[in-house]
Parts: structure tokens; C-alpha cells; sequence
């Protein structure tokens, strides 16, 4: 009991030093509230592969030429046939492909007989960016087909017309897909820098030798320093979702506990991070250097600003310790997709270690540093 009121005692005076501070309120304020604006409303992503699927119930010639156009474009890459239309939503709704083609029985049979006839897409509109440049391709390549087929056939119109049904995303709104992950960008952003101050804003000030030879011990001093990181990047995060869903208008479709529970690993990530570089910072601006030094590598191998797959093989190994990378998932997948924990548990546990890992790596470092 002793030994808890000593941390909240330090976590309250931390908090109090970071609140008192123009500058760090500033820091807490201004800065999540721009960035927020400038990428909900500006940031754009481009796309290099698109894997698809074909649930063909023609079987005519036509539909086998469509079918050829699409899978001989370098844009395309087919992954799958279909048998049957239960094998549809597995497959959008795991990721593993961004489209399905669906030709009707009579496609072929409405082509030579010189009626429209109708194709189905069924897209994923997760990100809508991607979603939007894979239409324009298909669209320019069933352009072709059509003038092609009104050619052979003396038509005086295109018989082939595309019928497009976004999954996740209707709208395909590029702010359902950039903002919910400005919320673990800016939420790791924020505290991985205030973590990182902690220790090396006492050693600076000279006060760290006085917070040594009180009764504190050492596994306390970093639990107390780790306190405030956690309410400030909770407060931070539950701001910007606030925002989210009410400003920029974004559904929130999955379990708010589920959501929550991914940024508390999270957020124990990114403060064990904050700290072991609190731990070897001596001064406030080695910190904020340090801080940078891990955001800027780790927001890129999360897949906010390019998709994994796109990554050199080697590399996307090297994603799977970014915790931002997890956390991205889960939000997004909660907002757009309707996420409950049983859907979320591959993405709680890899963060969950790499938390316990970076907190058990600030406790070596912070022992090892205060030998001195």
C-alpha cells in the first residue's frame, strides 16, 4: 500500500510538471489537432497489385475474354475461381483479395443477342484510395472490351456495363480510411514523446539524483513514470475518435472495448519505448531526437503511408515489431468493419509481447543507467 502511494504521488507530480509547462501543453494540444486536419483532409495513398476473384456462372466466350482482359493487365493478379457465392464474402472480408468479378449465367447469351449485359464488382472500400484506382483500371480494360465487342459485332452502343458494389466504405471516402489510423499515429506520436522526456527532463533540471534517494526504488520510479504516458496518450486517443466519428463523420461500427483494449497494449508499447530512450537521453533535446529517431521508421513499416504487401519481403518481417502496425488493424477494422475481440485477438497478443519486452528492456536500462 506504501509502495502504491509513492507511485501516484510521482505520477501526480509528473503529470502536474507536463501540465504547467506552456510549452508541453502546447506540445499535448496543437499539434494532434492539425495533423489531424492536414492528413484527414489532404493525405492520399497509390497501389501497385491487385489480387482479384472470379465467380464466372457464364461460361461463354464472352465472359472467358472479359475474364482473359482483366487477368493479363499488369495492374491485375487473379487469385481465386468460385463455385458458389458463399466463397464471396470469406474473401473480401479476410483481405485476401480486393475485388470479385461476378458474371451472370446470361452474359454471354445477352451479348450475342445484342442486349447490355450486367457484371458485378464487389470491392473492398476499406481504402477507398486503392479501391478508386483498381476501378479505373477495370473500367478503362471493360472500355476496351466493349469497343472491341461493338466492332466485331457492328454495335452501335457497349453491350457490356459494370455494376460496382464498394464493401465496408459505400462511399468510398478516403477519410474512413486515413483518419481512424491518425488515431494510433498521433496517440504513438504524442506519447512516445512525453515518456521520453520523463527522465531525461529530471536529469537536466538536476533533480534526478534528489528522486534517487527517496524511498522510491527503482521499479517504482519507472511505473510512476510510465503512469502519466498512459493517461495522456488515453486522453489524446479518446479526443481524437471523438473527432473521428463526430467531425469527420466516421462510422464506428465495431465493440468500443475492443477498441480501447488494443490501445492499452498499445499505448504499453509505445511507453516502454519512451523510456528506454528516456533512459539514455541526458538531456530534453537527445530525447526528442530519440523520439523521431523510432516514429519516423515505425509509422513507415506500419503501413499508414504504403500497404505491407507492397514491401520487399525482408521488410515486411521487419513490420512485424512495429506495435503500430497491429494497433492500425484493429482500429480500422473496428471502425469500418465491425471488429469484436474474438476477430482482434491476432493483432492483442503480438502487441502484448512487444509490450512486455520493451517494458522489461526500460527496466534493464533503467537499472543500468542509475548505476552510474
Amino acid at each position: 500500500m506504501e509502495a502504491l502511494r509513492r507511485i501516484v504521488a510521482l505520477a501526480a507530480k509528473e503529470l502536474l510538471v507536463i501540465l504547467k509547462d506552456k510549452k508541453s501543453r502546447f506540445v499535448l494540444i496543437a499539434p494532434p489537432i492539425v495533423q489531424l486536419i492536414v492528413f484527414g483532409y489532404a493525405a492520399t495513398f497509390d497501389l501497385n497489385d491487385i489480387p482479384f476473384a472470379v465467380y464466372n456462372q457464364d461460361r461463354g466466350a464472352a465472359s472467358r475474354e472479359l475474364i482473359a482482359r482483366v487477368a493479363g493487365s499488369p495492374h491485375f493478379h487473379r487469385l481465386a475461381d468460385l463455385d458458389h457465392e458463399q466463397q464471396i464474402a470469406p474473401l473480401l472480408d479476410n483481405k485476401e483479395v480486393l475485388m470479385v468479378m461476378r458474371l451472370g449465367p446470361r452474359f454471354s447469351a445477352d451479348l450475342q443477342r445484342k442486349r447490355n449485359a450486367q457484371a458485378q464488382l464487389l470491392i473492398d472500400g476499406r481504402n477507398s484510395n486503392t479501391a478508386l484506382l483498381a476501378l479505373g483500371y477495370l473500367r478503362t480494360i471493360v472500355a476496351d472490351f466493349n469497343a472491341d465487342w461493338a466492332k466485331q459485332n457492328g454495335l452501335p452502343g457497349p453491350p457490356a456495363q459494370l455494376q460496382v458494389r464498394p464493401w465496408f466504405n459505400a462511399s468510398l471516402l478516403s477519410s474512413w480510411f486515413v483518419v481512424p489510423g491518425i488515431v494510433g499515429l498521433l496517440t504513438l506520436v504524442i506519447t512516445t514523446i512525453v515518456t521520453a522526456l520523463s527522465v531525461a527532463r529530471e536529469r537536466e533540471a538536476g533533480t534526478f539524483d534528489q528522486l534517487l534517494v527517496t524511498p522510491l526504488r527503482p521499479i517504482e520510479i519507472l511505473i510512476g513514470k510510465s503512469v502519466p504516458g498512459i493517461l495522456i496518450g488515453l486522453v489524446e486517443g479518446s479526443f481524437i475518435l471523438l473527432m473521428t466519428v463526430y467531425w469527420f463523420e466516421v462510422p464506428l461500427r465495431g465493440s468500443i472495448g475492443a477498441l480501447y483494449l488494443g490501445m492499452s497494449l498499445f499505448l504499453l508499447s509505445a511507453v516502454g519505448i519512451g523510456l528506454m530512450i528516456s533512459s539514455l537521453a541526458v538531456t530534453q533535446q537527445q530525447g526528442i531526437l530519440g523520439a523521431f529517431l523510432f516514429l519516423v521508421p515505425s509509422v513507415l513499416l506500419s503501413g499508414f503511408a504504403t500497404p505491407i504487401s507492397n514491401m520487399p519481403e525482408v521488410v515486411q518481417y521487419i513490420t512485424l515489431a512495429s506495435p503500430l502496425r497491429y494497433f492500425l488493424v484493429i482500429i480500422r477494422g473496428v471502425f469500418l468493419e465491425g471488429d469484436s475481440y474474438a476477430l482482434l485477438f491476432d493483432q492483442y497478443w503480438p502487441m502484448a509481447i512487444i509490450g512486455a519486452v520493451n517494458l522489461t528492456l526500460a527496466g534493464w536500462l533503467f537499472r543500468h543507467r542509475m548505476s552510474y
